[in-house]
């Protein structure tokens, strides 16, 4: 499985390239294949080169950038590793504006996830609004990230800057930063205070890093100045122009006066005329009392040609020519900030030094190294199912072939590689709605079943299946052109694997050609259902709630040892709970004893489950009530498998759910039958489709 590790802000800016470029560094050294990706880039606008208004690099203008983003082009440069990002601020302020937001953060999370599985681990460096000014609407910066590390399921690992705050400050913004993300449900790794000006003593239930503040880190160096001024090159090498600026210094003084102000790093600007500050910059620096970053000469003047041969023989010194005037320079330079560049090796190395001095890298590595509680969000659950589906395709049929929204779904699945599918209509008819749609299914197989050469072999077959219920052959040969009936037919004699109906029929009508001619697996009673609850940050498996109105006792244990079975298929760690409206011995009655007698015997027909019953639902998944009720119990407050005791509480409580909590229910899932076949709500939307036939291909592989 991929680490993921989020770093985020808790404000603009921040020095989050400081944090990413040691959090890279710890996750190559041990894990190996590492790759970055951004949610949000501005996009490759060309602007300031690497100096921007944010000293993340975030903001528009952020330079001539092979990514759109200067974290990315830092860490892609500097490792050579992947990248990768999921929308620019201005996709993501239209769809916003659109109320697409869902479908935003699909987006973001289809491309990390393309990123994702290529690598062993992947540093994500969050959002940073603060200088979107143009896309003022987009979602608040720290909930925003908190979603979409949830989607990672990554470790958060939020960055307080530090710059500017005293150490009681610093220490309130610290433990506001982790109780915020925890509010909102992250999981917190640490909490790193960046550019700490004073020690920072906080105590909290991760550790807190405190990284120096590092001038040169955030300091711009001459050619980033130049960059930003729109300024020529008039003298100096290319190494010259490295070099950091950690001061401006403006030279209106007599020479002995600046000479007493000027000091290393100080990038000195003054007008061209005067020739006696710019050869006593030079001269401090041949001699060895200052070493400053370089001189701005203002007005667009050069200085004179017998200066300039001077100037040569005392050193390598960057002198920049700009048209402005020297005070329109020096405030033109307030507040500019550079960034580690992987053509600054210096830089990075200052950064990666400031990040080991205050970070404890071992235990950070060993925290996330450690297991942490895995959540699958909705979104999550679908990326892995289509995943799993395209891993082994199978082929499944559709016996809806011109409805609508099997036909969107048909081209979704197609275009994604789910499945090769088969539907099944008139075969004008589906090409002309397709047509009409602008849809391509032409990879799909098209079946009519009045007129396919495969009605007289189905007919025959349904008729041995069913004459000792009096079928006749000419029964048989009208039956079989009933879509259901001639899908289901395709699954039994194996030219598909599996079959996908309902959206314009009953649950009636598609699961009952199932079970007269698939019928159920030996040694199950009966055939059953279960729903996929995707809840905020994990999936419930509910059954069943779809098929058996009143089950008995051993129906129930089969209910739910082929609902564990499923959930196990599905990547959900089967922990079984057999819900009743008492918890262990506390009440009596008969239906009371159909759940404790159907949980007997699905202990002993596997003793390897983990199963619990009698229980209530609070009992079952909130660990509160379980202390309380059924203290000791593996089950209670973690349950993943809840097995209704009939179809009334069930199809209630699915519904229930998915309406107050929001929850994504995916399904119903049939269970017990020989081969797969799905039913679908005549409600489903597109997505519900696109989810079923992966789910449904999913079973076929088994």
């Amino acid at each position: 499985m991929t680490t993921c590790v989020y770093i985020a802000g808790m404000s603009s800016g921040g020095g989050k390239s400081t944090i990413a470029l040691g959090v890279t560094e710890l996750l190559a050294a041990r894990l190996g294949r590492v790759a970055a990706f951004r949610p949000l880039v501005s996009g490759p606008e060309p602007g300031q080169g690497g100096l921007v208004g944010s000293p993340d690099g975030a903001g528009p203008g952020s330079g001539h950038s092979a990514t759109g983003d200067g974290i990315l082009d830092l860490l892609a440069g500097h490792y050579g590793l992947p990248v990768g990002h999921g929308a620019t601020y201005a996709e993501a302020s239209a769809l916003v504006g659109e109320g697409r937001t869902e479908e935003l953060v699909t987006r973001i999370v289809g491309r990390f996830n393309e990123l994702a599985r290529t690598v062993d681990a992947v540093v994500v460096i969050g959002s940073d609004f603060g200088y979107q000014a143009d896309h003022a609407e987009l979602p608040a910066e720290v909930a925003f990230n908190v979603r979409l590390a949830a989607e990672f399921d990554a470790l958060l690992l939020p960055v307080v800057d530090g710059r500017g705050r005293s150490a009681e400050a610093t220490a309130h913004a610290t433990r506001a930063a982790f109780h915020t993300m925890e509010q909102l449900g992250a999981q917190v790794l640490a909490v790193v205070v960046n550019r700490a000006v004073e020690p920072t003593d906080v105590t909290l239930p991760v550790p807190v890093y405190a990284i120096p503040d590092e001038p040169t880190v955030a300091a711009p160096t001459v050619a980033e100045v130049v960059r930003a001024l729109g300024g020529r090159r008039l003298a100096g090498s290319d190494a010259a122009y490295q070099r950091n600026v950690l001061d401006f210094l403006l030279g209106a003084a007599h020479v002995p006066t600046a000479l007493s102000h000027l000091h290393d790093g100080a990038l000195l600007i003054t007008p061209a005329d005067r020739a006696d500050l710019i050869v006593a910059a030079h001269a401090a620096h041949a001699a060895g009392l200052a070493t400053p970053a370089g001189l701005v000469l203002t007005l667009g003047e050069k200085p004179d040609r017998r200066i300039s041969e001077l100037l040569s023989r005392l050193g390598d010194l960057a002198i920049v020519g700009v048209k402005s005037d020297s005070f329109d320079t020096v405030a033109a330079c307030a507040g500019l900030e550079g960034r580690p560049t992987a053509d600054n090796p210096r830089k990075v190395q200052a950064a990666l030094g400031a990040f080991a001095t205050g970070v404890d890298t071992t235990g950070l590595a060993e925290r996330i190294a450690a297991p942490h509680t895995t959540r699958v969000t909705p979104l999550m659950f679908e990326y892995r199912l289509i995943e799993r589906a395209r891993a082994a395709r199978r082929r499944v049929v559709l016996p809806e072939g011109t409805e609508e929204r099997i036909l969107r779904a048909t081209d979704a699945l197609i275009r994604r590689g789910v499945a090769d599918l088969v539907l099944l209509g008139p075969t004008a008819e589906i090409e002309r709605r397709a047509r009409d749609l602008g849809l391509d299914v032409s990879g799909a197989t098209l079946m009519d079943p009045v007129t396919s050469p495969l009605r007289d072999e189905f007919a025959h077959t349904y008729n041995e299946l069913r004459k000792h219920k009096g079928s006749t052959l000419d029964a048989a040969y009208d039956r079989v052109t009933d879509v259901n009936y001639f899908g289901t037919l395709l699954v039994h004699s194996g030219r598909v694997d599996a079959m996908v109906s309902g959206a314009a029929h009953t649950t009636a009508d598609t699961i009952r050609p199932a079970f007269e001619i698939i019928r159920t697996v030996p040694g199950v009673s009966v055939a059953s259902s279960v729903f996929f609850m995707c809840l905020a940050d994990r999936v419930l498996v509910y059954g069943d709630c779809a098929v058996n109105p009143d089950p008995t006792a051993e129906q129930l244990a089969d209910i739910a040892v082929s609902s564990a079975d499923t959930a196990a298929r599905f990547g959900v760690a089967p922990r079984v709970a057999l819900l009743s409206y008492s918890t262990g011995a506390s009440g009596a009655g008969a239906d009371v004893e159909k759940v404790a007698r159907a949980t007997a015997l699905v202990r002993s027909r596997r003793p390897d489950l983990a199963v619990e019953g009698p229980i209530q639902y609070d009992a079952a998944i909130d660990p509160g009530v379980a202390a309380a009720k059924l203290p000791g119990s593996t089950v209670a407050g973690h349950a993943t498998v809840l097995i209704f005791p009939d179809l009334n509480t069930g199809n209630n409580t699915y519904k229930a759910v998915q309406r107050s909590a929001g929850a994504v229910a995916v399904g119903p899932v049939i269970q017990g039958l020989r081969a797969p076949v799905n039913d679908l709500s005549r409600g489903a939307t597109v997505q519900d489709i696109i989810n079923t036939v992966a789910i449904t291909a999913i079973q076929a592989q088994s």
